[in-house]
């Protein structure tokens, strides 16, 4: 049951960082195509954005595989709720300050 449960928001993870490397490409594909590049601080949060989602998934998981499915599935979800307000925080500061991520 564990297996299960942790397979499904497995799955959502995944498709975070996924999300996020699609991100990162199309940031390197952007900036290249007006001869800039991203600098340190734009690596560094794009390559963040691709950890961080593993991270709070290895947390959680951490945190709660011994105790009960419904405990282990709400813990789960709540890191899963953590990612997409980091991943909101991310597209909201890249969008609206693109000047402080290329160089």
């Amino acid at each position: 049951m564990l297996a299960g449960i942790g397979g499904v928001f497995a799955l959502f993870y995944a498709y975070a960082i996924w999300q996020a490397i699609g991100n990162l490409a199309g940031s390197v594909q952007a900036a290249s195509a007006v001869d800039v590049s991203l600098n340190a601080l734009g690596w560094f949060i794009w390559i963040f954005a691709i950890v961080f989602p593993a991270l709070v998934f290895g947390a959680a998981f951490a945190l709660s595989w011994r105790r009960g499915s419904a405990t282990y599935a709400l813990v789960l979800l709540a890191g899963l709720g953590l990612v997409g307000v980091f991943w909101l925080n991310v597209v909201a500061y890249t969008s609206l300050n693109t000047a402080a991520v290329i160089g």
